[in-house]
């Protein structure tokens, strides 16, 4: 297993990247390729304690793709910048899977054009994994595509279930369209139309649909997959995110407030560490990129060694149950219409 890292993307690159890539080199079985300009990477990965590992290597790419670049064009103007050099990397088979940091639609974009789409996937999705007390539930959209038809949604929903049954270990992933209300009229005609293709789906046996949900099912544990366009999907992730913040904001100021409270403080700290865990994304390590012909993985802009850990390990993860080879598998039952074309 061969994982391809973009040294040079995201807030604390490459250092974090480097001391992230030591960590999982010495507890994965796999080989991790570094890319990047070779001397920043060749001092961080002295400095982290990886130069003598035989299973790190370092590619050279002196560009970098920055947070300024455009996104839809960043890959193919810098081709020699760690980001594109990487994708390149993965696409021609010299490595299994690639993870980035960096700018989230430039990976989008570059993922898309270098490494391809899925033959009949119309769009590639992004799905977090979010926690809901039970494995987790996978959230696609969650903003790569602001503008969805209900053909993208249909296919979000495969491509969400098979990543729920094979990465999360879900038998028979329920699958669920964020909607205004639970009733099967509810909704506008994009949610209206996707949710008759969803439940033909469903008729069939193809995927396990469980109707509409709200906004404030996600977390409950009541499905496994949460289908949504990119915008609705971005709001809710950052709505979740968001909310996590000030709970643990005031939280803080409570336990903060006397000595009474500070003994409190004390007697669940543990647990409140067990809880704060449990929401960061951190401990996921990344964002999958469901459609895309090889496993890509965008890690969060501002991960540190640990998130790069688990995000290799999410990529060892993906290319074992080779998410992309179900959906290829099954793109036939995805009810593709012929007036969106190849």
């Amino acid at each position: 297993m061969k994982i391809i890292l973009d040294a040079m993307g995201g807030d604390n690159a490459p250092q974090a990247i480097v001391e992230g890539a030591v960590t999982a080199a010495k507890g994965f079985d796999a080989e991790i390729v570094l890319v990047g300009r070779e001397a920043e990477v060749k001092t961080c990965l002295a400095a982290a304690g990886g130069e003598g590992l035989a299973n790190i290597s370092v590619v050279n790419a002196e560009e970098t793709v920055t947070m300024e670049d455009d996104p839809t064009r960043a890959c193919s103007r810098k081709k020699d910048s760690s980001m594109a050099v990487a994708l390149r990397m993965v696409r021609d088979g010299e490595g299994d899977a690639m993870i980035s940091a960096g700018s989230t639609g430039a990976l989008l974009s570059g993922a898309t054009l270098i490494v391809k789409r899925i033959k009949g996937i119309r769009r590639a999705a992004m799905g977090p994994v979010l926690p809901n007390g039970h494995k987790g539930v996978v959230l696609i959209d969650c903003g790569a595509t602001a503008d969805c038809t209900p053909e993208y949604l249909l296919q979000f929903a495969f491509m969400g279930s098979f990543y729920a049954e094979r990465i999360l270990g879900c038998e028979k992933p329920r699958v669920a369209l964020l909607n205004v209300g639970t009733e099967d009229t509810k909704g506008g005609e994009l949610q209206k139309a996707a949710f008759a293709l969803l439940k033909a789906a469903g008729d069939e046996g193809r995927i396990n649909f469980v109707g509409n949900a709200e906004g404030s099912d996600l977390l409950t544990g009541k499905m496994d997959v949460l289908v949504a366009d990119g915008f609705a999907g971005n709001v809710m992730l950052k709505t979740v995110e968001g909310a996590a913040k000030f709970m643990f904001s005031q939280l803080k100021g409570v336990f903060y407030a006397s000595a009474k409270n500070k003994l409190a403080a004390l007697a669940v700290k543990k647990d409140l560490k067990g809880m704060k865990a449990m929401l960061d994304p951190s401990e996921v390590g990344g964002t999958a990129m469901l459609g895309i012909t090889k496993p890509v993985i965008k890690a969060h802009g501002s991960s540190d060694a640990r998130a790069i850990y688990n995000a290799v390990r999410q990529a060892i993860a993906c290319a074992e149950a080779d998410v992309a080879g179900a959906i290829a598998a099954n793109i036939d039952y995805m009810k593709i219409s012929a007036s969106e074309g190849e």
